[in-house]
């Protein structure tokens, strides 16, 4: 079954329309706070979570510093609104790339197709916009004196877009009978931590000088990995 890995066309069609370049001219009175997330949003995109700096994004809205600390009370209070604005670019992305191409006429067939085209939206958007990437998944620890992260790992995790798209594919894939209900719990940390990784290693890791045939072997591979283990029946108590 063919499947464009990398569809770089959907994610970059997607930056396209999703850009927010913010300058004085754009800004207006009165909505201060999104022109400053804008901002640092686009620091983010240029230069990962690193180059989230608050003076910065007030400088490029064209106001004071002192302006921009009136909405945000603090460097880690910016980067955390950008971080859930990354997380939100990342769910779009994967919703567009599950809901790319025509449909197949077998239910099973199209679960798989749709599966793998999760997988690839994913890998696709890390490649395409490295710095939302890592800003989606920043640890705040190197950045901020306040923690601001839920105690309850579980639900932080399940709230978040990107888990919910990929709850539903997986919902699909018990449906038509090709994921075990039993396996079921923990399938979606085996397909992110997978898809995650070789995202990773790609950006910042032994892969990243790959050519492309070989990077898009790679990704095929990894796919290939995990529909084998989704088919895979449960093993015993």
């Amino acid at each position: 079954m063919g499947v464009n890995v990398v569809n770089f066309d959907i994610v970059q069609q997607y930056g396209a329309m999703t850009t927010t370049r913010v300058s004085r001219a754009a800004y207006h009175h009165g909505d201060l706070s999104n022109a400053l997330a804008d901002a640092a949003t686009d620091l983010a995109r240029d230069g990962g979570p690193e180059a989230v700096v608050l003076r910065e994004a007030a400088r490029r809205v064209g106001v004071s510093a002192a302006a921009a600390y009136r909405h945000f009370a603090s460097h880690c209070e910016l980067l955390q609104e950008v971080r859930y604005r990354a997380v939100a670019a990342l769910g779009d992305a994967l919703q567009e790339g599950l809901d790319s191409g025509e449909p197949l006429p077998s239910p099973g067939d199209e679960a798989i197709r749709r599966f793998r085209n999760l997988g690839a939206a994913y890998i696709s958007f890390a490649l395409a916009s490295p710095g939302l990437f890592h800003a989606a998944f920043v640890n705040h620890s190197p950045f901020c004196r306040e923690k601001t992260i839920p105690a309850d790992v579980k639900e932080r995790i399940a709230a978040s877009r990107p888990y919910q798209i990929l709850s539903e594919a997986l919902d699909e894939l018990v449906t038509v009978g090709l994921l075990d209900q039993a396996r079921r719990e923990l399938a979606p940390i085996a397909f992110w931590s997978s898809v995650h990784g070789l995202a990773t290693l790609l950006l910042d890791g032994p892969l990243a000088g790959l050519p492309e045939h070989q990077r898009d072997g790679a990704i095929e591979d990894i796919l290939d990995v995990l529909l084998d283990g989704i088919r895979s029946t449960s093993r015993p108590d």
